[in-house]
């Protein structure tokens, strides 16, 4: 599999674990010119913006450098830009998650709650 596939795969296997977690899928793979986030949903009045890695060759070393301060920034500011483009989520908690997929030594589908903040 490519890079794309590889990405995707994950993606496909976050949603359905989402879904069975009880969160309403909203956008998948939401860009403006700045970034992208790979899925935001939304449970219990809380307005999730998930970042997925999908690691099967994986370490705790490659999620920090792939989740790096510039990286986190751009994703709160896509957030915020989806935001203002969708007033009806203006009253809704904020969280950022982060869900691991097929990385050794975690579980198949390892998500980790509100992971960062602004």
């Amino acid at each position: 599999m490519n890079k794309k596939q590889i990405g995707d795969y994950g993606e496909d296997k976050a949603c359905k674990y989402l879904s069975e977690k009880g969160y309403d899928i909203i956008e998948r793979n939401w860009r403006t010119r700045t970034g992208e986030i790979d899925i935001i949903s939304y449970k219990d009045e809380t307005l999730v913006f998930v970042e997925v890695k999908t690691l099967p060759n994986g370490t705790y070393d490659i999620i920090k450098k792939e989740l790096n301060s510039q990286k986190l920034k751009r994703i709160i500011k896509t957030s915020k830009r989806f935001l203002l483009n969708h007033r009806e989520y203006s009253n809704s908690y904020i969280r950022y998650d982060v869900v691991v997929i097929d990385m050794p030594g975690l579980e198949p589908v390892y998500h980790i709650k509100n992971a960062f903040t602004e």
